[in-house]
C-alpha cells in the first residue's frame, strides 16, 4: 500500500500544482476560477471518454490508430439522430453505436483478415472524415435541441463546490461513472484480469482456452462506442453544432494521452484534464494579460515537481541530476515571461494541445523502461490462431 502511494504520489503532486497555477492564474486576470474549472471539465469530457476507450483497446493488445475517425462519426450521427428526433439521448445512443460499428470494421480487417494494425487504423480515420463530411451536408448551421442538465437541488447552490461537482449535464455524470466503471473492471473483476492477460501475452491466453479474438474484438467494439460518445459530446454538448472536421485532432490527443497516462485510468483521466486545461487556457490569453510565453514556466514548473517528487521518494536517481535545472530553468522562464510580454498570434495559441502532445509523447518515448513496463506487453503484435 505504501509503495503503491510512493509510485502515485509523484502524479498527484505535479495535479496539485497545476490547479493551484491554475486559480492562480484566473485570479491574477480577473478570471472566475469556478468558471474556468467548469470549462476545463467540459472541454476534457470528449478527451477522457475517447481516452479511455482507447486505453482498454490497448489493453486487449490492439493499437487502434482510428480514434479521430471514430469520433467524428460519432459526432455526426448524434448530431444528425438528436435534430431528426428531438432527443440528444437517442443522439448519444447512436453515436456510439456508430462508434462501435466503425471500430468492428477495424477488428474484423486486423482480427479476422489479419491486416497491418497501424495502416488499417490510419485508413479508419480518413474513413471517417469523409464519411463525416459526406453524413453532415444537410446538419450544417443547425441547431440541436438542448442537452437535459441534471441540476442537483440545494447540492448544486453550495459555493464553489456546487457549480463544479453538482450542476452539470448527463454526460458529464456518465464519463466520470465509466471512469469508475473502468477501474473497477479492469483490476477487480476476473473478465478485467483476462481481458489484461490477452494484452500482455496472447499466446499464452490462447493456450489457457480464451477466445483472444473474440475478447480484443469486444475490446475493439467498446473503444469505439467510447469514441462516439467522445464525439457525440463535441457536437451536442461542447459546440452544440456541426461543423465539418470539428474534431481537430482530438483523437491524436486521446492516444497521446493514454501513453501519457502510462494506461492506468486514473492518470488517463488526470491528463484529459491537463490537455483540456491547455485548450482552455489558450483561449483565455487573449483576454488576459498575461502573455503565451507563460506556459513555458507553467510546463517547466510541472516537470520540476515531478522530478523532485520523484527524486524526495528515491524513485529514480536521474530525477536528482535533473532537478536543480529544471527549477532554474522555470525561474528563467518567469523572467523571460514577466521581461518580455510578446504577443502571439492566435494561429499559434491554436497550435498550443498539439505542442504539447507532441512534448509529453517525446518525454515519454525517452524514459525506455518505464514506457517498456507500462505498455501491454503484445500491444500492436498480429496474433495467428494455432489450433
Amino acid at each position: 500500500m505504501i509503495q503503491t502511494l510512493i509510485r502515485t504520489l509523484p502524479s498527484y503532486a505535479v495535479t496539485l500544482v497545476a490547479v493551484v497555477a491554475l486559480v492562480v492564474f484566473a485570479l491574477a486576470n480577473s478570471l472566475n476560477p469556478v468558471s474556468l474549472t467548469v470549462s476545463i471539465m467540459v472541454a476534457a469530457m470528449p478527451l477522457m471518454l475517447a481516452a479511455l476507450g482507447e486505453m482498454v483497446t490497448e489493453k486487449s493488445g490492439v493499437l487502434n490508430l482510428g480514434v479521430e475517425g471514430m469520433m467524428i462519426t460519432g459526432a455526426v450521427a448524434g448530431f444528425a439522430i438528436a435534430v431528426e428526433t428531438g432527443s440528444p439521448l437517442l443522439g448519444v445512443v447512436f453515436a456510439a453505436l456508430a462508434g462501435g460499428a466503425l471500430a468492428l470494421i477495424f477488428g474484423f480487417l486486423t482480427q479476422v483478415l489479419l491486416s497491418n494494425q497501424v495502416a488499417t487504423g490510419l485508413a479508419l480515420t480518413l474513413f471517417g472524415l469523409g464519411l463525416a463530411a459526406l453524413v453532415g451536408q444537410p446538419y450544417a448551421g443547425i441547431r440541436p435541441p438542448a442537452f437535459p442538465r441534471l441540476d442537483i437541488p440545494v447540492i448544486s447552490d453550495l459555493p464553489v463546490i456546487g457549480p463544479i461537482l453538482f450542476a452539470h449535464d448527463l454526460m458529464m455524470y456518465l464519463s466520470f461513472a465509466l471512469l469508475a466503471a473502468i477501474w473497477w473492471f479492469l483490476y477487480h473483476s476476473r473478465s478485467g484480469l483476462i481481458l489484461r492477460s490477452v494484452g500482455e501475452n496472447h499466446h499464452a491466453a490462447h493456450a489457457l482456452g480464451y477466445n483472444v479474438i473474440g475478447i480484443r474484438l469486444a475490446a475493439i467494439a467498446f473503444g469505439g462506442a467510447c469514441a462516439g460518445l467522445g464525439g457525440a459530446t463535441l457536437s451536442l454538448i461542447r459546440v452544440p453544432q456541426w461543423t465539418e472536421g470539428m474534431t481537430a485532432g482530438a483523437g491524436w490527443i486521446a492516444l497521446a494521452i493514454v501513453v501519457f497516462g502510462g494506461w492506468r485510468p486514473g492518470r488517463v483521466a488526470l491528463g484529459a484534464y491537463l490537455f483540456g486545461g491547455v485548450t482552455i487556457l489558450q483561449l483565455n490569453l487573449q483576454a488576459a494579460s498575461l502573455t503565451p510565453l507563460w506556459l513555458l514556466p507553467l510546463g517547466l514548473l510541472l516537470f520540476a515537481t515531478n522530478s523532485t517528487v520523484k527524486a524526495l521518494s528515491g524513485d529514480a536517481p536521474g530525477h536528482t541530476r535533473a532537478m536543480v535545472p529544471l527549477w532554474i530553468g522555470t525561474l528563467g522562464a518567469w523572467m523571460l515571461a514577466e521581461r518580455f510580454p510578446v504577443a502571439i498570434q492566435t494561429q499559434y495559441l491554436s497550435m498550443t494541445p498539439y505542442i504539447c502532445t507532441i512534448i509529453v509523447l517525446v518525454v515519454m518515448s525517452a524514459d525506455r523502461v518505464r514506457a517498456k513496463l507500462a505498455a501491454p506487453g503484445s500491444l500492436g503484435q498480429v496474433f495467428h490462431r494455432t489450433g
